[in-house]
């Protein structure tokens, strides 16, 4: 359904006691505004426009790609306020207008869309919610199924104060009623601020139906308001997330100590161990394990890989089989064949590596194609920059690559030749060869380490 979007997000947020909007501060990985723009987008078509204000500037920077209008409430004078600077921006050729706030990240869209389906149109709704501890909300007062009045706990009678059903700030309206009566909003009260809340009056006033639907779950109408809150609802998506992949037949070893900033999608028999963090867009096939205190971002691993603790993977593909770590880092471009072996202190950089070949301990491959069984020796490196241009490295099937070595590239290691330990190798290595660039051994008679001279005070 095509519907206008309005998102508040033009407080400050004091209580964060930071200098960043309130609204780009990062639940899972994503700012909570990005959140909220994703169930926009999830509705389908419309308009969104997006209030802002204080951090103006970077809040429209950061949600330029999604194409939102933007508006801005300067000064900030109540969330009708905010609203009434909505109002030139929204198309009157989409029916209903959803008000939602960018400090409440979780709302679903299918949340969002019942709202919208119970406007209809015709009537306002209002995303509610029942609290068993309802203190210092807007508590809903109805008419038969009908809501007659939203009433501020400081203004609640003492019966009024037994409602449990309260107001989440969340509403779709009639987008010509809206944008009429939004306009006539008044300013009269302590605060000297326009209500949006003052628009379930007008709308009684109006003989306009206001009906209320129910959110399914606390957390998705929290707000964050502080540093405090926000961590709340960041372990509150979290354990979300780890009792989804749990349902599906993932092996947690704790989901209170796991982390899911993007999006990741488990095979069968998939088991994590703790305080692991996966960013962006990660997949791990059937039987993968992954070892505690490792951190994926934007890669898959293959079936049967084992991943070792404190392993850092960012844009790499794993094989099936692959052994890879303890503190290995695979970076951007890595391509790992099956029954590869990364070992500790291990980096590879750009490079593909086909099956079954061997970095175990304390190495650098940069820039690099590597055969398949290929054993790469301990304190080896590819030297692949010159300090203006990278080069590559080319080492044939069944090579063994002495410890220590430099290959300086741009160099070619032919099929099944050695390198031996120490050397560096500058030109190309033939075939089935042993290849050693060294000097010579030299012991010098009669030499004597240099001694500290003694300083006379």
């Amino acid at each position: 359904m095509a519907l206008n979007v309005v998102i508040m997000a033009a407080g400050k947020g004091t209580r964060m006691k930071s200098a960043l909007p309130k609204v780009l501060h990062r639940l899972a990985g994503t700012s909570l505004l990005q959140h909220v723009l994703n169930a926009a987008a999830a509705l389908g078509g419309g308009r969104t426009v997006v209030i802002t204000g204080h951090g103006a500037e970077q809040v429209e920077a950061a949600a330029a790609a999604s194409g939102a209008a933007f508006v801005r409430q300067m000064p900030q004078l109540g969330t009708g306020h905010a609203v009434q600077q909505a109002v030139p921006a929204l198309d009157d050729r989409h029916a209903i207008t959803l008000i939602l706030n960018g400090d409440v990240p979780l709302i679903r869209a299918e949340t969002a869309a019942a709202l919208v389906q119970a406007c209809g149109g015709s009537q306002l709704a209002l995303l509610t919610i029942e609290l068993a501890d309802a203190t210092g909300y807007g508590r809903i007062v109805r008419e038969g199924p009908s809501v007659r009045a939203i009433v501020e706990h400081k203004d609640a009678t003492p019966a009024q104060r037994e409602i449990r059903e309260v107001y989440t700030g969340i509403m779709a309206a009639p987008t010509a009623w809206l944008k009429r009566r939004v306009m006539t909003l008044s300013n009269a009260n302590v605060q000297q601020e326009y209500y949006l809340t003052d628009l379930v009056a007008l709308a009684v006033a109006d003989g306009l139906t206001v009906v209320a639907a129910a959110a399914a779950s606390d957390t998705e109408v929290l707000g964050v308001n502080s540093p405090l809150q926000l961590a709340d609802l960041e372990r509150r998506y979290q354990r979300a997330e780890a009792e989804r992949l749990m349902e599906a037949g993932v092996r947690l070893a704790d989901p209170a100590r796991f982390d899911v900033r993007g999006r990741l999608d488990c095979g069968s028999d998939v088991e994590i161990d703790i305080n692991c963090v996966f960013e962006g867009e990660v997949r791990l096939d059937d039987g993968a394990r992954i070892g505690a205190n490792c951190i994926i971002r934007d890669a898959r691993i293959g079936a049967g890989a084992v991943i070792h603790p404190f392993t850092h993977i960012e844009g790499a593909q794993v094989g099936a089989g692959a052994l890879i770590g303890p503190f290995a880092r695979l970076r951007p471009g890595a391509e790992l064949g099956s029954d590869v072996h990364i070992g500790n202190f291990v980096e590879v950089k750009n490079s593909t590596m086909a099956r079954g070949a061997k970095a175990n301990h304390l190495a650098y491959l940069g820039d690099a194609t590597v055969g398949e069984r290929v054993n790469y020796g301990a304190g080896s490196i590819t030297a692949n920059y010159d300090g203006a241009n990278k080069h590559r490295t080319v080492i044939g099937n069944d090579v063994h690559i002495g410890s220590n070595s430099v290959l300086r590239a741009p160099v070619t290691i032919g099929a099944g030749a050695t390198i031996g330990a120490g050397s560096v190798i500058g030109k190309d290595a033939p075939a089935g060869e042993l290849t050693v660039a060294r000097a010579r051994q030299v012991t010098i008679p009669g030499w004597h380490r240099p001694q500290k001279v003694s300083k006379k005070v």
